[in-house]
């Protein structure tokens, strides 16, 4: 059906999905032509931009969402927006790095201009009209380029088309509603049990509650079946959802919905609760698509109406920036607990109480904190289940072990993501593990992390994850980077090259300055962060060799996901720590049994494999090897100080060493010691050169010992000098006992044995001074 509006292109948009257009610019009537975004087109406001491009999205077979939004230095309005497929990024399975987007500008006079546009998707569409983009059932007047545009809906009268007992949405069996406007339209809220046809259904449906309410939706985490892929919940979440963006806020309030073998979704969980002042419900309430304000006539039965906040109308808890710790969950983990200290008197548990409840738990049993003690040096801080909504909210310290296998040092259960949720999982860490500070930390961009570990930790060096990193640039630069060949390498060429402050500083500005992004907001607070990401201000830290590029492998593996019930979390998690813990001991089995082939007459050489283990040999082995290609000269000389210039032959790349004769100080500007812990080529081409014959005790980190308890130990000397000493020797020696034990009790005879070495060894102990 086409109308004309002077010498406007009109388009209609159709509860389905359907638009139709007439160019009049043209002549005559093509049915189904499309209003393709171009650079130039004009619209009145950044929202008219957005409502254009649902539509012309909605007609291909594809969604769309909010991207980026930059803001003026000078009084923070908004001056840009961009609006992209809702499978650009990767932060959830379903998103594929989709670059496609069009990106609006405002000018001087109030108006609109789209200065960007990506045509191309790199996934398949969905059928035309089966995409349901939530155009707004109001008029609007989208766009004006060469041609006027206009938009004008045309929805079918409910009263005609549909049947009695049902609302435009589907069929919804209300628990919980109230009236808006004057008693013509009834405003549902959510409640445990409330059942759809459709997950699409359940989204219109909180899509209408959220905007009375003064807040915006988007779609969650999804969970598939393993055995054909098909959805069985959804999840739907309010805008402010998450940390990916400065507007986020980290809330909380959301819906779940769960396919029932009947087929119809039955909402499962909610969380009303935002952390944030919502909008006001009459601005709201004209967003509402007029499909969803539904009348009294088509609400299938309707049990009495709850209103807003009324008592005993679902079983709502009221939470601030909780994530889902059910009350079932403290049962079964301090049970858990309880039956782990009775066998493990090491064994440490926290629990933090607010108000009488139960909030943050914390565990660690004593081979985590003996590992603590070895190798808690570098940490990551593996919250996962933040990003992948996990059932329980399990963050796990990581280590790096002395075979660069992942080592579990403690466990936490969060309660909220609350800076003085993590200020207590931090506090609990320095009491089970002596007050031993992390030397890095390894987390994600969260300010409230970040602000958390300033105040627990203030030397530890904190570092961001590299994959969030890579998830954001595809956020904020995905245009840039895919289509620019020139700023992708400009870009990572400052990053990843840049050898001084100075030298990054500049290349970063002329960055921006050269392709105009003075105004993007992530770029110039990932340049105010730049110590805690960009190579050049980490690799002077210790990070046990964790890759930039990188991170550890998943320690739990398919063990633990977001999947994982109440009832198999505890034997799932018991399994997966048995089986690194066997990898482990394997490895112990072949560091101390096998020795490595030697490529080399070198002292250096032996002196390590006798020392490193395996894994840890054949690092420092290639390092060797490759310091036979390297050529040094020296630069400089002064008294007993020397500095040397080393590069491999044919390679311009140069790194200078500088080496003190008397002490045997040496550093190398690659700070591959510094960053890794073990020592680079360069420095071993140094060595060669000076006639140094064996590797100071100072560059063989204990932690990377095949003995590595004992190297630690030794390293500090009987008088002790390490904080953490006392509870490290206490723990290896009850982890020694406890073997003792195991094979003392297995008969009577070994019992007897058992307690006259027992005694010989105490009278021993006694004897000494």
């Amino acid at each position: 059906m086409w109308h004309k509006v002077g010498e406007a292109m009109n388009v209609i948009a159709y509860q389905g999905g359907s638009t139709g257009v007439n160019n009049n610019a043209h002549g005559g009537e093509e049915r189904g032509s499309r209003v393709e975004p171009s650079v130039g087109l004009e619209f009145d406001s950044a929202e008219e931009a957005k409502e254009f491009y649902s539509i012309y999205a909605t007609n291909l077979g594809f969604k769309i969402r909010i991207g980026q939004l930059s803001r003026s230095k000078a009084d923070g309005s908004v001056i840009s927006r961009k609006f992209v497929c809702s499978k650009e990024g990767f932060q959830i399975n379903s998103r594929t790095g989709c670059p496609a987007f069009i990106k609006v500008q405002k000018v001087e006079s109030g108006k609109w201009i789209i200065e960007g546009f990506q045509k191309d998707h790199n996934h398949e569409f969905e059928s035309p009209g089966t995409i349901q983009n939530n155009v707004q059932g109001k008029a609007h007047a989208v766009a004006k380029s060469t041609v006027k545009l206009s938009y004008r809906p045309v929805i079918r009268s409910a009263a005609e088309n549909e049947p009695q007992n049902l609302c435009l949405s589907g069929i919804v069996n209300v628990k919980r509603l109230k009236w808006g406007d004057g008693g013509q339209n009834p405003i549902f809220e959510p409640c445990v049990g409330l059942e759809f046809d459709s997950f699409d259904d359940a989204y219109k449906f909180y899509d209408a509650y959220a905007a009375n309410a003064g807040f915006k939706i988007r779609i969650g985490q999804l969970i598939r079946s393993r055995d054909d892929g098909s959805i069985l919940s959804r999840r739907f979440v309010c805008s402010k959802e998450g940390h990916q963006h400065h507007s986020r806020l980290g809330c909380g309030a959301f819906i779940r919905v769960q396919r029932q073998e009947s087929g119809k979704w039955v909402l499962d969980r909610l969380m009303i609760e935002h952390n944030h002042e919502l909008g006001s419900p009459m601005e709201a309430q004209n967003k509402v698509p007029a499909a969803l304000k539904i009348s009294k006539a088509f609400v299938k039965a309707a049990p009495k109406a709850c209103p807003l906040g009324a008592k005993g109308g679902g079983n709502i808890k009221k939470r601030n920036r909780e994530n889902n710790i059910g009350a079932d969950w403290y049962p079964v983990l301090l049970e858990y607990f309880q039956s782990k200290q009775a066998k493990d008197t090491g064994f440490f548990y926290a629990v933090e109480v607010d108000d009488g409840k139960c909030k943050s738990l914390f565990w660690a049993d004593s081979q985590s904190r003996f590992s603590g003690g070895l190798f808690g040096d570098a940490i990551v801080f593996d919250t996962t289940y933040r990003s992948n909504n996990y059932i329980v909210p399990l963050a796990m310290f990581l280590g790096v072990n002395h075979h660069r296998q992942p080592v579990l040092l403690a466990c936490a259960v969060i309660a909220d993501e609350s800076k003085e949720s993590y200020v207590w999982v931090f506090q609990t860490w320095l009491r089970a593990m002596s007050g031993r500070c992390p030397v890095s930390m390894i987390v994600d961009q969260d300010e409230v992390i970040e602000q958390a570990i300033a105040q627990v930790f203030p030397e530890t060096h904190c570092r961001f994850s590299t994959w969030q990193i890579k998830g954001k640039e595809h956020e904020n630069l995905s245009t840039l980077l895919s289509v620019d060949s020139s700023f992708k390498y400009e870009y990572e060429k400052c990053i990843y090259q840049s050898r001084t402050p100075d030298e990054f500083s500049s290349g970063w500005y002329a960055l921006i300055k050269r392709y105009n992004l003075k105004q993007n907001v992530w770029l110039e607070e990932m340049y105010e962060k730049r110590e805690n990401w960009v190579p050049l201000y980490l690799r002077r830290t210790f990070f046990a060799g964790i890759p930039i590029g990188g991170g550890l492998e998943s320690f739990f593996g398919s063990l633990l996901t977001c999947e994982t019930p109440l009832s198999e979390f505890v034997p799932r998690y018991e399994r997966g720590l048995e089986q690194r813990r066997e990898e482990e001991k394997e490895e112990d089995f072949n560091s101390s049994t096998m020795q490595a082939f030697l490529h080399s007459k070198e002292p250096l050489e032996e002196q390590c494999r006798r020392l490193y283990t395996t894994i840890m040999f054949k690092i420092f082995q290639k390092e060797l090897i490759e310091c036979s290609a390297c050529v040094g000269t020296k630069i400089y000389e002064e008294g007993v100080i020397c500095r040397y210039m080393v590069r491999k032959s044919g390679n311009e790349n140069e790194h200078a060493v500088t080496f003190d004769r008397t002490s045997l100080n040496v550093s190398c500007s690659c700070q591959m010691f510094e960053f890794e812990g073990v020592l680079c080529r360069h420095v071993l081409k140094v060595f060669n050169i000076m006639n140094v014959k064996e590797i100071p005790p100072r560059y063989i980190l204990p932690r990377w010992m095949k003995n590595v308890e004992y190297g630690i130990f030794y390293s500090f000397g009987s008088g002790g000098g390490f904080p953490g000493l006392k509870p490290l020797m206490e723990w290896s020696l009850r982890e020694e006992t406890r073997q003792y034990i195991e094979a003392g009790v297995s008969s009577l005879e070994r019992f007897k044995l058992a307690i006259e070495i027992m005694r010989e060894g105490r009278r021993n102990l006694s004897w000494q001074k």
